[in-house]
């Protein structure tokens, strides 16, 4: 039966609920990744002003002329600053209609992993207030996406540290997208971002600034999220549907191209990975709970990471 919105489920039932309550919070979001594979959240935690914030340092910087956006390129497409049309949807050549800013954890000089990621990079001489607002926000998400991760865990039958403990230093990006407005040239076949599936682990994507958001349903047809700053819309991707052999869902979702050629849009997500090292072969308990055949193959979720990036045009492969 086709529906009209994804679930809407409070993690304060679960961070300050009886055992009752976490119990029924976890089957609540358990079944929901494995039903339609998103969800949205309230009772996060995270201050609106916080996001506001972030949402507000972002337009600033996106709407600088493109010479100054570019200084902070480079090259890499890992951190920093990405320009429009360079990203496309994995089988799909058209390029997304969007550019954006990724960054990642910042470790410490002497960290083990110090020279394994890119190190990230902040426009201090053109927006000063960016690197503190997006930064802040960076590491509030990704303490909520340990919460979420001990949800799945324990969920799946595991102990809660199960998913978190994979996730600990892992290449976790948050990326600020910028949909310009369409103007009257937009490539044959290109959308703001065609259909795809999330890579990772699980993503939280905060809020939007316009509509656009749409969730693949089991028949087929699409379901509009709304943009909300006080909802967070989690979703998992495709190295948790590999290691859970599909109990849970990575689900096809794109954002369309609006009805006028004038608005842009803004949004926010966080794709929580694990460390490179990590084996994603789908378990033993997990194969027989979905029909008793590895459906996945046996990969880690560095060389996963690479054939993606690879395959989406954010890396040569060479």
């Amino acid at each position: 039966m086709a529906r009209d919105s994804i679930p809407t489920l409070d993690l304060s039932e679960y961070t300050a609920g009886d055992a009752a309550s976490r119990e029924a919070f976890v089957n609540k979001m358990g079944e929901a990744l494995e039903d339609i594979g998103f969800f949205a959240l309230t009772g996060h935690g995270i201050p609106l002003s916080d996001i506001d914030r972030a949402y507000e340092v972002s337009e600033t910087f996106f709407n600088m002329d493109d010479s100054i956006k570019m200084r902070w390129n480079q090259g890499s497409n890992q951190r920093g600053y990405v320009p429009f049309g360079v990203e496309h949807a994995k089988d799909n050549p058209a390029p997304d209609l969007k550019e954006f800013w990724q960054t990642g954890r910042t470790l410490p000089d002497n960290h083990e992993l110090k020279a394994d990621y890119p190190t990230n990079i902040w426009p201090a001489d053109d927006c000063p207030e960016f690197g503190p607002a997006v930064d802040g926000l960076y590491i509030q998400m990704e303490e909520l996406s340990r919460t979420l991760l001990e949800v799945c865990s324990q969920y799946l039958g595991m102990g809660p540290d199960w998913l978190p403990n994979m996730a600990i230093d892992g290449n976790t990006i948050l990326r600020i997208l910028h949909y310009p407005a369409l103007g009257d040239d937009v490539p044959e076949g290109a959308v703001r971002s065609a259909q795809h599936e999330d890579i990772n682990f699980i993503t939280l994507l905060v809020g939007a600034s316009a509509a656009g958001l749409e969730v693949m349903d089991h028949d087929g047809g699409w379901i509009a999220v709304e943009g909300n700053h006080e909802h967070i819309i989690v979703d998992s991707g495709d190295m948790l549907q590999n290691l859970t052999n599909g109990l849970f869902k990575a689900v096809t979702h794109r954002v369309i191209n609006p009805p006028d050629a004038t608005s842009d849009r803004y949004s926010m997500p966080m794709f929580t990975h694990p460390r490179d090292e990590v084996d994603l072969t789908p378990l033993p308990e997990f194969v027989a709970r979905t029909g008793g055949e590895a459906l996945y193959p046996s990969i880690t979720a560095g060389e996963f990471l690479r054939q993606r990036l690879i395959e989406i045009g954010l890396i040569d492969d060479d």
